[in-house]
């Protein structure tokens, strides 16, 4: 009998610098910035089908969504003129000026969305924002998840194939669930149909993630990510299924199904966050994934 190998690095230190980033802005921040990009390819969809007050309010979310998120941001960042200076240069092989120059974009197409939407003024103007909208939106729901696996973090890294559908299907049901909560009833059938086919799509990429990690993919399933994660499955579901089956006969069902789903997305940013952290830590993680080739040993982008 062999005994269990053990990994150790020296003085039980980590073997690379866990993730600095704080839970509640950057999580949050991974969480809003979802919402408001799928929140507006939903608005414009809404829109081109004759769904106003649904429009309306998706658009006015989206907005209160990626200004929370940029507000997140800033405070991690902890000085408010390093946004603005990540602007100074387009790097396209980093993903955090990317997605700086893709928030400088969406944010103010997002504000003339909602202005003209709640004002009933300059409708071509709010046509084409929404349009802009709505194009940046994809990105904007899944540039953060390029963001995390660009790092040496091996539960973030080791997941990069499928990290940017899970963030995209995450954000899909938090738009579809934010839908079901600010529109009437009468026009819940696209945000039904988008909750079940992205809660399908959330435990697809979830499973195929750790199935990939091999024994990293334990973060998954272990401690708080694992606790997180777990309630986001059950959330989703249960979301998902409520809306699809009660939504369109029931009012409070749909606002529940949508509250649920709004929690299980946020459970998810949260999971992910927390499994990459642990991951970190722990160096029985580490070891393996750098003999395969992970890139350096540091989280900076």
């Amino acid at each position: 009998m062999v005994p269990r190998a053990e990994f150790e690095s020296y003085y039980g230190r980590p073997i690379i610098k866990a993730p600095s980033w704080g839970a509640r802005d950057i999580a949050g921040y991974f969480f809003l910035g979802g919402l408001a990009g799928a929140g507006s390819v939903l608005a414009a969809g809404a829109q081109l089908t004759g769904r106003g007050r649904t429009a309306t309010a998706m658009k006015v979310s989206s907005l209160a969504a990626v200004s929370l998120s940029a507000a997140a941001l800033v405070h991690d960042l902890g000085v408010p003129r390093r946004f603005p200076n990540m602007l100074r240069v387009l790097k396209p092989t980093s993903p955090m000026s990317v997605g700086s120059w893709l928030l400088a974009g969406y944010g103010p197409a997002a504000a003339a969305a909602a202005f003209t939407a709640v004002t009933g003024r300059l409708p071509r103007a709010g046509a084409a924002a929404t349009a802009t909208a709505a194009l940046l939106g994809p990105a904007i729901a899944s540039y953060t998840a390029v963001l995390a696996a660009d790092t040496a973090v091996p539960a973030w890294h080791g997941a990069h194939r499928e990290l940017p559908y899970l963030f995209a299907a995450s954000a899909t049901a938090a738009a579809a669930g934010m839908a079901l909560v600010l529109g009437p009833a009468g026009e819940s059938a696209p945000a039904r149909c988008a909750a079940t086919l992205a809660a399908a799509a959330d435990v697809a990429a979830t499973g195929a993630a750790e199935k990939r990690l091999g024994m990293v993919g334990e973060t998954y399933r272990q401690g708080r990510a694992g606790t997180l994660l777990r309630a986001a499955r059950l959330l989703t579901v249960a979301g998902a299924a409520s809306g699809l089956l009660l939504g369109r006969r029931s009012r409070p069902a749909a606002v529940v199904g949508g509250l649920a789903l709004l929690a299980g997305s946020a459970c998810t940013r949260f999971g992910v966050f927390a499994a990459g952290v642990a991951s970190a830590e722990d160096p029985k993680y580490t070891v393996l994934p750098q003999r395969a080739g992970a890139p350096p040993t540091n989280t900076e982008d």
